[in-house]
């Protein structure tokens, strides 16, 4: 097992870095559970056939970006048991799995036992009562892909933490948040991680061979 961290100079670079593998962010994806977007689309992205949409000026995508380091550092307040780190623009690789990689926005180590794992952070805006189910004592299903990619790479990570932040608008005046912690072992999650890994070494052969997967259509 080899699993390297490579940094990229800047913003432009990492965007076109992660163009050559699957991310986490393509897991739920592939296993039909993103609600925005479908297998096949990303297969016609991979292919080079679709141009993606640039999201990366939307409001709530820069929210994310710029509340991101103070949730950061809110984690660190909470939770003084782990020693965090960051660098901008990450991307870690695997050696076993070179079609993958993954950006954190952080990796964290257990002080007491020396324990690595991986943090994420997540902004969401909470519109309807099918939004909320979503998180109603759990993580939603493409944050939970994301995660079990981030394992499936990170061989030497033994966790994954998610800190979220959740917010209802009731109107400009009136805004009302919460913050959720999500903490998920590794040994929990093996099969998970298994089934994964098969349905993304699937999608990269059909990139590979030029051959259009059959589309998954998300539950309603």
């Amino acid at each position: 097992m080899s699993v390297k961290m490579t940094i990229l100079k800047d913003r432009d670079s990492w965007l076109e870095h992660r163009k050559k593998y699957l991310g986490g962010s393509d897991a739920a994806t592939i296993l039909g559970l993103n609600p925005w977007k479908s297998n096949v689309d990303l297969w016609l992205e991979k292919t080079g056939q679709v141009i993606p949409e640039d999201i990366s000026s939307k409001p709530y995508v820069q929210y994310g970006i710029n509340a991101e380091p103070i949730i950061r550092e809110l984690f660190k307040l909470n939770y003084p048991q782990y020693k965090v780190e960051f660098v901008d623009n990450n991307s870690w690789t695997n050696d076993k799995y070179p079609f993958a990689a993954v950006s954190h926005d952080g990796w964290i180590t257990e002080i007491a036992t020396g324990r690595k794992g991986i943090w994420e952070c997540k902004t969401t805006e909470i519109v309807s009562s099918m939004a909320k189910e979503k998180w109603s004592g759990k993580i939603p299903d493409n944050y939970y892909c994301q995660l079990l990619h981030s394992l499936l790479v990170r061989e030497d990570c033994e966790f994954a933490h998610l800190t979220a932040l959740l917010t209802w608008k009731f109107s400009d005046q009136e805004i009302y948040q919460q913050l959720r912690n999500y903490h998920l072992e590794r040994a929990d999650l093996e099969e998970d991680i298994r089934y994964l890994l098969e349905e993304e070494e699937k999608f990269y052969r059909q990139i590979k061979e030029g051959r259009k997967p059959s589309l998954i259509l998300p539950s309603i």
